[in-house]
C-alpha cells in the first residue's frame, strides 16, 4: 500500500511553490514523480508549423518529486502518513492527528 494516492490533498514543502495546497492529478511511484493541479505550472511556447497554423503559448503542470510534498487533511494541516492494522486490513493513519485517513 502506498502512502499517497490520486485525489489526495497535499502541501508542497519545498521549492518555488512552497506552502501551496493542491490535489494529486497523476502519480508515478517508479519515477517518484507526481503532478498536482495548479502547482509547478510551466509555460511552453510553440512555433507555427506552417500553413494556417499560428504559434501558441501552452500552460501545463510539470511533475514534482514526491519527497517535496506532504499529505494534508481537510483542515489544511500537513501530517505524516503511517499504517495500522484494523480488523485485519492495513489502513492509512495520520500521525499528527491520530486518525484514520
Amino acid at each position: 500500500m502506498k502512502k499517497l494516492k490520486v485525489g489526495d490533498t497535499v502541501k508542497v514543502i519545498s521549492g518555488s511553490d512552497k506552502g501551496k495546497i493542491g490535489t494529486i492529478k497523476t502519480l508515478d511511484y517508479k519515477k517518484s514523480k507526481i503532478i498536482i493541479d495548479g502547482i509547478n505550472v510551466k509555460i511552453k511556447h510553440t512555433k507555427a508549423s506552417g500553413g494556417q497554423d499560428v504559434g501558441k503559448i501552452i500552460n501545463f503542470a510539470a511533475p514534482i518529486h514526491i519527497s517535496n510534498v506532504m499529505f494534508c487533511d481537510s483542515n489544511g494541516i500537513s501530517t505524516r502518513v503511517s499504517f495500522v492494522f484494523q480488523e485485519g486490513k492495513k489502513v492509512r493513519y495520520s500521525r499528527k492527528l491520530k486518525t484514520l485517513i
